[in-house]
């Protein structure tokens, strides 16, 4: 679909539900990546309330939606409300993607996983890494489900400490502890998947506990540059924007609807876009 084709009733109508709506960059995108791939497609951001989520997807199906990205506060209640949910996406607890089959059912997947490890791998290998989780939500699933599997050694930091030793053991991670004893930790990977940064100028860990080399990776991606990266770039750790893991988990949610390679540079260029 040309930048400039018109919408049509073939129009394939695809979205993401989340609540707010106004921070998500998803609609650029993805909608730049149905330019540059000719698909007759457009996506749309749904401000759905935790309570009308149920009725959200109901709609989904009447409305005949190809596929619907999740994002909070959504992603573990919209599994209840699906037909299928796969393997990976119960171990981790969480669903982000939801794509309607040929059938017309809806089946549940989760591509942040992928989003993280891939952001992490475009810098190094993963395995025999000394990775750290911070936070024990959603993402901090993903984060560890990924870390786990590409053979990393990783432990949870949070602040209340009993949910991150239930997610670490859960999920098969060596340790867990609370936000503040990252200073005393081997490790060359850091994952942050907590809130601090995204409505004020935080960081979730002092910047004296970051090490140099360390890779860094904030899944807060608005803004770009949160304070956790501008510590870890000072400190001479590498800092990865939460814009790749947003770019690298979209791709995979393509992939599962159109099973065509995304185009990268392009969803990276149209991050900066509004439309």
């Amino acid at each position: 679909m040309s930048a400039s084709a018109p919408i049509t009733p073939r129009t394939g109508l695809c979205g993401i539900v989340l609540h707010p709506a106004g921070h998500t960059r998803s609609p650029a995108i993805h909608n730049a990546a149905f330019r540059a791939l000719a698909l007759d497609a457009v996506y749309l951001a749904f401000d759905v309330v935790p309570e009308a989520l149920g009725a959200a997807i109901a709609g989904a199906r009447a409305l005949g939606i190809r596929q619907l990205a999740v994002s909070l506060p959504h992603k573990q209640a919209v599994m209840q409300h699906l037909d299928e949910v796969d393997e990976t996406a119960r171990a981790i607890g969480a669903v982000n993607t939801v794509t309607r089959g040929a059938d017309g059912r809806l089946l549940g997947a989760n591509t942040d996983w992928l989003g993280i490890v891939r952001s992490l791998e475009d810098q190094r290998p993963l395995s025999g890494a000394h990775a750290v989780v911070l936070g024990a939500g959603g993402t901090a699933r993903a984060a560890v489900h990924g870390l786990v599997a590409r053979g990393a050694r990783v432990t949870v930091l949070n602040r209340t400490e009993s949910r991150g030793a239930a997610l670490a053991a859960e999920l098969g991670a060596a340790a867990s502890g609370t936000l503040d004893e990252l200073a005393g930790l081997e490790h060359d990977v850091l994952v942050n998947t907590t809130s601090a940064g995204l409505a004020e100028d935080a960081s979730p860990v002092a910047a004296d506990a970051l090490r140099a080399d360390t890779l860094v990776l904030d899944a807060v991606y608005e803004p770009e540059r949160t304070r956790l990266l501008r510590d870890a770039e000072a400190r001479g750790a590498v800092p990865i924007s939460g814009r790749w893991m947003l770019i690298h988990q979209a791709a995979e949610q393509l992939r599962l609807w159109t099973g065509k390679d995304a185009p990268i540079e392009v969803m990276y260029e149209a991050f900066d876009s509004s439309t």
